[in-house]
């Protein structure tokens, strides 16, 4: 590539990501999922458009699967432990036996109302069973739902990619005549997802350990590495046929719910790479399709997805959260909830490498389904949660805690940033509790810097700086999201917070409580 071409190059793709982010803005403001706007970013782009060239279905395929690596990192990143824990058994059947029923019921409905042929239709299945963790991130998040219902669809979202890509592979590198038992496919799942998760797991644990006991030269080099062990655990389990996407997540998981240092700052680059990956594999799956064939797809779009969210949906919610007693409101939400984004089309390049017979109509149908579907499902959801009363006006906001090292004095200075509606929100300064040596040192409200005594309430907004030492960090932290959630009597309500200071061998417990106090 020659220097004029680069600069082309590089003023092609920087003007296409502006346009891209100036969509994201333009969705926001309208109700609208942003994967559509930037879906039609591409194509707006692409031949039939402003004329770029994109046809590789193999570098499709490939940089696809490393963006969903990305988001999927991002998302394990931003995503609480306490949320999701008790969450990963429904999850978990969500995303295997929910999956095989969710292909088995859309195959047959492909069969039946498109005359399409059994193998073909069980491909499609495969492809479209999937919900896409992007999607699911940025819709839910936004919403004020119980978070056991967001962690169950963000929990499934994560986990359910590589039961999908197993089975799109095994149809698209065999015959009807040759599809393998059910053995060695239960075999290959199993592995799959055991060694992926190990793997991420340790990669994460790993990571956590390393950037806590090293002091690295500068405070934007801790965003970097983080990310960087998500991608090696992503990388490490695709090198022995294990998942990737798994490892990803759980990876993201560990290393987003370890104590770190520079945590807000690490999560918000993490933000930023997620929505360049998002911005870049929508942009570049829009390129992809030709938009001349879309027209000829609509109507088996159409039917195929109302056989999914009307059928095939809602029956694997039911039979796989029948065991565990969810109730029927938060159910049929969860159903409603399974978005389709980026995954199904980047699934459905894999028979087109594997040069499937008819797998070029797959993926104008697959395109087609997750346009219209998600136009439908997303800008409803808000209605639909309000509709089955799921929604709370006084969903709580959790406290944003940010923590750095302060190597040559031993000691971490945390930022606390209050949002709208936590119930830090009125407590005084002496009413915290913290536990000693942790000093309150300064508040900056409205932009005005304040020195607190004892008395100072707190109010939302504020932005708290304090001085802990590593001792005492994490039970300062569980202190103040425990007041954050249940108000000053966090702990007379059952709250895990900072435990009492044990007296001082010739002092009272009264006056080891007023020095903990302040």
């Amino acid at each position: 590539m020659t220097l004029p071409e680069l600069y082309l190059t590089l003023l092609i793709g920087g003007t296409v990501l502006l346009a891209s982010i100036a969509a994201a803005r333009a969705a926001h403001r309208v109700g609208l999922p942003s994967l559509l706007l930037f879906l039609a970013v591409g194509v707006v782009a692409g031949e039939d458009g402003l004329g770029l060239e994109f046809d590789d279905a193999q570098l499709a395929q490939a940089l696809g699967t490393a963006a969903l690596a990305v988001i999927l990192v991002d998302g394990g990143l931003t995503t609480r432990w306490s949320d999701v824990r008790r969450l990963l058994a429904p999850a978990g059947v969500l995303a295997t036996a929910g999956v095989a029923v969710s292909v088995a019921v859309t195959a047959a409905g492909a069969h039946l109302l498109l005359g399409m042929e059994w193998h073909l239709a069980l491909l499609l299945g495969a492809i479209v069973s999937s919900t896409d963790a992007a999607a699911v991130f940025a819709v839910l998040r936004s919403l004020p739902l119980p978070q056991k219902v967001t962690g169950l669809v963000e929990a499934e979202s994560g986990f359910n990619d590589a039961p999908t890509i197993i089975l799109v592979l095994i149809f698209s590198t065999t015959t009807a005549g040759d599809l393998p038992g059910p053995a060695p496919v239960v075999g290959n799942l199993l592995y799959q997802l055991v060694v992926g998760g190990t793997l991420g797991v340790l990669i994460g644990r790993l990571g956590a350990a390393a950037l806590r006991h090293i002091a690295l030269p500068a405070t934007g080099l801790y965003p970097l590495a983080t990310v960087g062990f998500g991608i090696v655990a992503f990388a490490a389990a695709g090198a022995v046929n294990a998942s990737g996407i798994i490892a990803a997540y759980l990876s993201g998981l560990v290393l987003g719910n370890a104590e770190l240092p520079h945590r807000a700052a690490t999560r918000s680059f993490a933000e930023g790479a997620g929505w360049l990956a998002q911005i870049g594999l929508f942009v570049m799956l829009g390129l992809l399709v030709d938009p001349s064939e879309l027209p000829s797809a609509i109507l088996p779009a159409l039917a195929v997805g109302l056989v999914l969210l009307l059928a095939a949906r809602p029956v694997s919610v039911l039979l796989c959260l029948l065991p565990f007693r969810i109730p029927w409101r938060e159910q049929a939400f969860i159903s409603w909830a399974g978005l389709r984004g980026a995954v199904p089309i980047v699934l459905a390049t894999f028979p087109i490498v594997a040069g499937v017979a008819g797998a070029r109509e797959v993926l104008n149908i697959v395109f087609v389904l997750v346009v219209l579907f998600t136009l439908v499902q997303g800008p409803t959801l808000p209605a639909v949660a309000r509709l089955l009363r799921l929604t709370r006006s006084d969903a709580l906001r959790e406290i944003q805690v940010e923590t750095a090292p302060l190597d040559v004095l031993d000691a971490d200075l945390l930022t606390v940033a209050i949002p709208r509606g936590s119930r830090l929100h009125g407590v005084a300064v002496f009413e915290l509790r913290l536990p000693p040596p942790t000093v309150l040192t300064l508040i900056v409200r409205d932009g005005v810097t304040v020195v607190p005594d004892r008395d100072t309430v707190l109010r939302a907004g504020d932005e708290l700086l304090l001085i802990t030492t590593p001792h005492t960090r994490e039970v300062t932290e569980r202190r103040l999201r425990a007041i954050g959630r249940r108000g000053r009597l966090a702990r007379w309500l059952g709250e895990h917070g900072a435990p009492e200071p044990e007296p001082r061998p010739g002092t009272s417990a009264r006056t080891t409580a007023r020095a903990g106090q302040w």
